[in-house]
């Protein structure tokens, strides 16, 4: 009998087994094959060569959240040398990787799809590596790198002429990252701003990923200010999106939202019929940073049902992960209901060491965040709001003299041939003033464009990171007295000398930090020259020393140095020699010839035509010379001389 039973024993497991690699060989089968199709659609894409980021993303469909075929459009684009096709594989194969926490092989990706992008200035792709790298940080509570990736992200996109769908999303994601970092600074009206910028690009571009992403975002605000029926009303349209995008990851994180809403709403019952299913989803995904997130929040759940032993099991397993993957915030909160739980159940002393744990912990997050950051987001919204206030200033003035111009034409139409002739005379002076203004408008964006106010507090945050307080505020006030003096300049056609040399030192003390302090910067005045009486046009040196700055001595190791010289030949003029010893015109434009982004000298053309207006009021023109100096027929630098005159047409006076 029992070898019998031992015999049905065997036969059955045999059967069992057969079956058991039957399912497999077809489940291998069919994955052979699906593979084999992809490496064919892949062989096509690499033949097809697409370029663009928005093509090959079409091209590529649903398959980009498949790692195995990812690996294999890796491999043939290395094999054919399809650079977009290996920065495009490593950017998903990194999004995959952090999407199931695995942070550390995500960032190689990215790191790697980076490299390819700036090397082979695949712009697009550059800027989407910043902003997941940027993505992977925040996750991370790594506000400092997090920034400054979407910082440069946002930087970079916002230089390009063609804004592609592509560019549009990216800045999109960039002002959806800095409202988040907003977020966890508690300063929810920035954020909120942040978000509808966002908001805007992805309605007019019609991406609904982007609108769930940015409704949540907008929940999460109304979350913060404990406004808990508009969150659930955000949470929940994002929801609507995410279903229409069939998008489990939006699913998880919607639901997620919404249960710890009705937690906070003490409704724990609605809050385990949205997150059960939820972990089950999450743990489908591998996602580690939503499975620590619904751990905890079902845990929250059960311990105000009094399910306390289940709470405490599912509040460890959410810590657990939070912690496997350096979560910070999220093992705060899983602290903070295992200190609850344990002071439910008689352990006082416990309860009390976890909730300091987790005081402390929530605490070195904010500090972290605020000490070092808060401050270089205030200059940064500060200096965009100047910017849009100085745009807005000058759109009015060309509101004001476009009304003007048609009110001189209906009374030209109405007036005597006399009257008609003194109103042409009018015009024509209006035209005039209008070019003017139209240069000193040309010039005032010329000194105070994004860039150099960007990199500008970019230097000066460095100071902020590294603690040194004291060259913080030095080049802090510096910074400060440069815009005031170049915003007072902006209303004044001409300045004295003295002004100018003054506005040029804060100029040159600014730009000196990004060169290290390495450049020697002086200039010396003849003895016979009184500065406060001699005027020229206001900021006309700073497009030389710029030139001398960027063009000469960028691109010199060492020995860096810039000398003013100003003279008094005769009553005519005075001369001004701008000297420098770098490498050279010839030099400069070899090396720009080959640069992928080259810095065009706008402000020289713009000096150009001031000089010559400045000029119309003096019995002589301005001069302007530009001379390569060497030494032993090496060159050694450059000098550029202006003579201004300073004789001025004696005008009638009218009684």
């Amino acid at each position: 009998m029992k070898s019998q039973l031992f015999y049905y024993k065997n036969k059955y497991r045999s059967y069992f087994l057969v079956t058991i690699i039957i399912c497999f060989s077809f489940q291998l089968t069919q994955a052979q094959n699906k593979k084999q199709d992809f490496s064919i659609l892949a062989d096509s894409i690499i033949k097809t060569n697409h370029s663009k980021y928005d093509d090959l993303e079409y091209a590529i469909y649903k398959n980009k959240y498949d790692t195995v075929k990812m690996r294999t459009l890796l491999q043939k684009s290395v094999i054919a040398d399809y650079i977009p096709g290996q920065a495009f594989a490593n950017i998903m194969l990194g999004n995959q990787y952090r999407n199931k926490s695995f942070f550390n092989e995500s960032r190689a990706f990215l790191k790697q799809a980076l490299s390819i992008s700036k090397e082979h200035n695949l712009i697009e792709y550059e800027v989407v590596s910043l902003n997941m790298l940027g993505v992977i940080d925040r996750r991370q509570d790594n506000i400092r790198s997090a920034l400054d990736y979407h910082q440069d992200a946002l930087a970079l996109a916002e230089t390009q002429i063609e804004k592609t769908k592509s560019i549009q999303k990216s800045i999109a994601v960039s002002h959806n990252s800095m409202g988040n970092i907003y977020l966890s600074l508690k300063q929810q009206d920035l954020a909120l701003k942040e978000f509808n910028k966002a908001l805007k690009i992805e309605e007019s571009i019609g991406n609904e990923l982007g609108l769930a992403i940015n409704h949540h975002n907008i929940g999460a605000i109304y979350e913060a200010d404990d406004d808990l029926e508009k969150a659930l009303i955000s949470y929940k349209t994002s929801l609507k999106y995410n279903e229409r995008i069939n998008s489990d990851i939006g699913r998880i994180i919607c639901n997620n939202s919404i249960g710890g809403i009705y937690v906070k709403q003490k409704k724990p019952q609605k809050a385990l019929k949205v997150i059960k299913p939820t972990i089950a989803l999450a743990e489908e995904k591998q996602d580690q940073f939503y499975i620590a997130s619904a751990y905890i929040r079902l845990g929250s759940a059960q311990n105000q049902l009094g399910q306390i032993a289940l709470a405490k099991k599912n509040l460890e397993k959410g810590l657990k992960a939070a912690e496997d993957y350096n979560l910070k915030s999220f093992i705060s909160e899983a602290i903070f209901q295992l200190s609850d739980i344990n002071q439910k159940n008689g352990n006082p002393e416990l309860a009390l060491e976890q909730y300091k744990n987790a005081v402390a912990l929530d605490q070195s997050i904010s500090n972290e965040k605020n000490t070092q950051y808060v401050n270089r987001l205030r200059f940064q919204y500060e200096a965009e709001k100047q910017t849009n206030q100085i745009k807005t200033l000058a759109e009015e003035k060309l509101k004001l003299e476009k009304r003007n111009e048609t009110t001189f034409v209906i009374l030209f139409c109405l007036l005597s041939l006399a009257a008609g002739l003194f109103f042409f005379y009018r015009h024509r002076q209006l035209k005039s003033e209008k070019q003017i203004l139209t240069l000193e408008q040309d010039m005032l964006r010329s000194q105070m464009n994004p860039h150099f106010i960007f990199n500008s507090l970019n230097s000066i945050k460095l100071y902020i990171i590294n603690n040194e307080k004291e060259n913080a505020v030095y080049y802090l006030n510096k910074f400060s007295k440069l815009i005031r003096k170049i915003l007072v300049a902006s209303t004044e056609k001409e300045i004295s000398l003295a002004e100018e040399l003054e506005t040029m030192d804060l100029y040159m003390n600014i730009e000196n930090i990004r060169f290290s302090n390495e450049i020697d910067y002086s200039y010396t005045v003849s003895k016979t020259i009184n500065m406060d009486t001699i005027k020229v046009p206001s900021l006309v040196l700073q497009p030389f020393l710029e030139n001398a700055l960027w063009h000469g001595l960028s691109s010199k190791k060492d020995n860096k140095s810039i000398h003013i010289n100003i003279t008094k030949q005769n009553t005519d003029f005075v001369s001004i020699a701008i000297i420098d010893n770098g490498i050279g015109r010839e030099a400069s434009a070899e090396i720009n010839k080959n640069k992928l982004l080259k810095r065009k000298s706008v402000g020289i053309g713009l000096t150009k035509q001031r000089l010559e207006n400045f000029s119309k009021h003096y019995t002589q023109s301005y001069k302007l010379k530009i001379e390569d100096l060497y030494n032993d027929n090496l060159a050694s630098g450059t000098k550029v001389t202006i003579d201004i005159p300073t004789k001025e047409i004696h005008r009638l006076k009218t009684a």
